[in-house]
């Protein structure tokens, strides 16, 4: 897959004497599905948010690319999903789409053609004229899924992305992300969720703000002799008897 096209250095993060992240240094390789999977708390959604602009590393550097951040040049280049939905309540989903495609300079044929396009992605295209006050929690979700991806970027930021989803379309959306793997993006997924967790390329697995581990699943499992990811987490983690 080449050689890294985001590189962190050394980063950590804290607020005032409270540290959030200590000393992370990974790279993601262009065009795969990292995940970086750990419990509540661990600093996941802190660290992808160094990705987008919205918190700034206390120590340390990070590169997407040749840019190191925070870089406002990189912001076309970036679609990001949220732990909470930034949608407008009020509006219907085509009318949020169109008023995110315009953020991004879509316009005509081309703004209309990919609002269509991501609705479809995320299934949505049957309700796309009701306001999503009315969406369910899950609908939301795919709504949000859907405003990420609407100026085709590069890099897709996802916190959390399937929670609320049910069973079936979380595999449906999962096979968009490889979708959208194999046509070059390349996908950073943080998630507590195991099964979720097998399907990326490679892991990064944070407890306490620290990098326990860093691999593919299989060397993951190889390397904590562990029979799934959740028992090799347990062992990377300290706990005892995992296998």
């Amino acid at each position: 897959m080449g050689s890294p096209f985001i590189n962190m250095n050394n980063v950590s993060k804290s607020y005032g004497l409270h540290p959030i992240l200590s000393d992370i240094t990974l790279g993601v390789k262009r065009g795969e599905i990292f995940g970086l999977l750990g419990p509540s708390g661990a600093g996941k959604t802190t660290l992808v948010k160094m990705l987008v602009n919205l918190e700034k590393a206390t120590t340390g550097e990070i590169f997407i690319g040749t840019e190191r951040l925070p870089s406002q040049r990189l912001i076309n280049q970036i679609g990001y999903m949220a732990q909470s939905d930034a949608l407008y309540p009020e509006l219907t989903a085509y009318e949020n789409m169109d008023f995110f495609s315009s953020l991004f300079g879509l316009k005509g044929k081309e703004k209309k053609s990919r609002i269509n396009e991501v609705l479809e992605i995320v299934n949505l295209q049957e309700h796309q004229k009701k306001r999503v006050s009315a969406f369910s929690g899950g609908m939301k979700r795919r709504l949000s899924l859907a405003a990420s991806l609407i100026h085709k970027p590069t890099l897709l930021i996802l916190d959390e992305p399937t929670v609320g989803i049910d069973p079936v379309l979380r595999q449906s959306i999962w096979q968009q992300f490889q979708a959208l793997k194999d046509a070059g993006t390349t996908i950073i997924v943080t998630t507590h969720v195991m099964d979720e967790a097998e399907k990326c390329d490679r892991l990064g697995l944070l407890r306490d703000g620290k990098l326990i581990a860093l691999g593919s699943p299989d060397e993951l499992k190889l390397q904590a002799k562990a029979s799934s990811i959740e028992k090799a987490f347990l062992r990377f983690g300290g706990a005892v008897h995992a296998n």
